[in-house]
């Protein structure tokens, strides 16, 4: 009898090592299945992120993405020179700015924020030699400049519609005008080298009407004191 119950002991404890095999051993599959799972999962994240992170600079390869939002656009050349700037700045003003291979400003296009706007061109000194302007009272102006950066050549129509044409001597010097006023009279003005008047021909008289529209012609470009 005693016999028969140590043989039923052994049997059981043997069934329940044996249970505790399996047991350890699914524990241990699962265990691997988990980090294999964790695994693809980072691996999942991983290519999501860099998938965002290259459609929000590049946009979703083989597509053209409808509207593009940025404060500043740098165009870069293969070597890594900034070639161009795109872009706004603090008080509102829109600047685009072209570069040479050696990352000198060549070409300005500005808008501000009154409406005013502008086009410069520059030399491969930094000499603004070129300026196109457009004023916010809305008249224009274009100015020459040499390599010296002396402006030497302006020429100017304002809102009113008079226009005039100024000479300037290397030293910066106004030296010689010509000015249409907005009634059609013309003026013609040369000045020495001192500064003094060397010719002047006198504008044609406004008509003879009571129009409280009818304007003097413009006073000769003054003369810069050297």
């Amino acid at each position: 009898m005693t016999e028969t119950i140590d043989q039923g002991h052994l049997r059981a404890e043997a069934a329940l090592s044996r249970r505790l095999e399996e047991v350890e051993r699914e524990y241990r599959r699962l265990r691997r299945f988990n980090v294999i799972l964790l695994a693809i999962v980072a691996i999942i994240l991983g290519l999501g992120t860099a998938l965002v992170t290259v459609s929000s600079r590049y946009g979703v390869p083989g597509t053209v993405a409808d509207i593009v939002a940025a404060r500043q656009f740098v165009l870069r050349a293969s070597d890594g020179t900034v070639r161009g700037v795109w872009g706004t700045d603090k008080d509102g003003a829109l600047r685009l700015v072209l570069q040479d291979g050696k990352a000198r400003p060549r070409a300005k296009l500005n808008l501000l924020a009154d409406g005013s706007s502008g086009l410069t061109f520059s030399d491969s000194a930094g000499h603004a030699r070129a300026v196109f302007a457009f004023l916010p009272d809305e008249g224009t102006s274009l100015v020459l400049a040499d390599q010296n950066g002396k402006s030497r050549v302006v020429l100017g129509i304002s809102s009113e519609g008079s226009a005039t044409v100024v000479f300037a001597d290397r030293d910066g010097a106004t030296r010689a005008g010509l000015g249409v006023d907005r009634n059609g009279s013309g003026s013609f003005t040369l000045l020495d080298r001192t500064g003094r008047e060397a010719a002047e021909s006198e504008p044609a008289p406004a008509p003879s009407d009571d129009s409280a529209d009818a304007a003097p012609a413009p006073a000769p470009p003054p003369a810069k004191k050297r």
